[in-house]
């Protein structure tokens, strides 16, 4: 009995690391049906269907492309942020600015580790703008498959 619980254990733990590496590999996607449009690294692109995934092993870069129409893409540099908790599905988070939706934050399962985007010149002038008036952006979540 002992041993069949160990064996039960053991496979419950290797599963949980393997779904964590998989998660992390950069050959593997994440996606998410984005209801708006949105903003990345400057540039607009359309609600959709998109995937993310990292560019390499090493790479802090990360590539967001729409599944329907592949001109529809664009790679963004992003910032290790280690949050306090660990999420159990992967996130995409915006920050909303009156009509403007920017990607802001790529929050994997299973890591503790998200990756935040460098805010573009454009969302750094409507943080100033909206400071001024004493408002704070929304933060808007999609949940991704």
């Amino acid at each position: 009995m002992k041993k069949i619980f160990s064996l039960v254990v053991i496979g419950s733990v290797l599963s949980l690391v393997a779904a964590t590496a998989q998660a992390q590999l950069p050959g593997m996607a994440i996606r998410a049906t984005i209801p708006f449009d949105f903003i990345v690294r400057g540039r607009t692109l359309p609600a959709g269907s998109y995937e993310i995934r990292r560019v390499t092993d090493e790479s802090l870069d990360l590539l967001i492309r729409n599944v329907d129409d592949k001109h529809d893409k664009a790679m963004f540099g992003t910032e290790p942020v280690y949050m306090n908790r660990i999420p159990g599905k992967n996130v995409l988070v915006f920050n909303r600015y009156g009509d403007a939706y920017f990607l802001s934050e790529v929050e994997t399962a299973s890591d503790q580790t998200a990756r935040e985007l460098f805010p573009s010149r454009k969302e750094r002038h409507l943080q100033q703008q909206m400071a001024i008036n004493l408002v704070a952006p929304e933060t808007v979540t999609v949940a991704c498959n």
